[in-house]
């Protein structure tokens, strides 16, 4: 048997993993409570951006904290297409339970579907990404600590979803990110403690890519798209914000128009808008000029 470090850096590669988890996670509850307010193809747009957001979250957790795995006695290597394939895979997957939410009409139907897709999502992203993997050896798993790294995954999802669907202050996203990443975080390493290896030592090279020249790269790609994408979502406004602009402006406007350049006989907008509220026709007003004289 081979001996397992899965953190070669010491704490540098668990503690960026958690953060990149986090942002991951902030980013797409941002989104997707963007998207339960929003109608037609605006609440398809954050929804896809939140399933995007997620999943390059996941993503990135797993192979930054990936940089600290090594295995004594062996080099290791990643198969470069199944590890865009896992990336590609958690986007698809994690979409399918945002837009779940999204459309679903029965909440809490919605909640469990898209818990469940969403959290198979983030586990077949840690799964494939491990099939990736290329060593001088066989890779074993112990089923129940697999199945327990399933299990944190669906829950994980499952509340974020929940926060999602329940949050109506963007300042309650930061602790819900804060606790999803923490349990995405959890399921990674829970599956790693699942995994034993053992080395057939080779003097044969082994086929794909290291970490630093294809997974680092990408991974700080994905982290740059991520942070990008959280100042837009961060300047963009909320349907509550832009319903405060509009009546805002509404206030603002001025109530009536200038009486010398209205028509003879013209109230302007102020006393249109009184005459509606009150149910009926305004009554034209009258100038000292033009107001008839009663004579006794």
């Amino acid at each position: 048997m081979g001996h397992l470090d899965h953190a070669a850096f010491g704490w540098l590669t668990p503690a960026l993993s958690y953060v990149m988890a986090c942002i991951g996670a902030a980013l797409g509850l941002s989104c997707t409570v963007r998207a339960l307010d929003s109608t037609g193809r605006s609440r398809r747009n954050w929804l896809i951006t939140a399933a995007s957001a997620i999943g390059s979250g996941i993503w990135t957790m797993h192979f930054i904290a990936m940089l600290g795995f090594g295995v004594s006695g062996t080099d290791i290597r990643y198969d470069v297409p199944l590890t865009l394939l896992s990336l590609l895979g958690a986007m698809v997957v994690v979409g399918g339970g945002v837009f779940a939410v999204g459309y679903g009409r029965d909440r809490t139907r919605a909640l469990l579907l898209g818990g469940l897709a969403t959290g198979l999502g983030v586990a077949s992203m840690h799964y494939l990404g491990m099939a990736a993997l290329r060593l001088h050896g066989t890779i074993h798993y112990d089923p129940l600590r697999v199945a327990l790294s399933v299990a944190i995954a669906v829950a994980a999802a499952t509340a974020a979803l929940w926060a999602a669907l329940n949050i109506k202050s963007s300042r309650a996203v930061a602790p819900a990110s804060l606790v999803m990443g923490a349990a995405v975080s959890s399921m990674h390493y829970t599956g790693m403690f699942a995994v034993s290896v053992r080395v057939a030592p080779s003097g044969e090279g082994l086929p794909g890519a290291t970490t630093m020249q294809f997974i680092f790269p990408l991974a700080v790609g994905l982290g740059s798209y991520l942070f990008l994408t959280s100042a837009f979502v961060a300047l963009s406004p909320t349907a509550g914000e832009r319903a405060a602009y509009a009546f805002a402006e509404r206030a603002e406007a001025p109530a009536d128009t200038d009486p010398a350049a209205a028509p003879q006989g013209f109230t302007g907008r102020g006393a249109a808008f009184r005459s509606r509220r009150g149910g009926g026709l305004a009554a034209p007003e009258t100038s000292p000029a033009t107001a008839p004289v009663t004579r006794p």
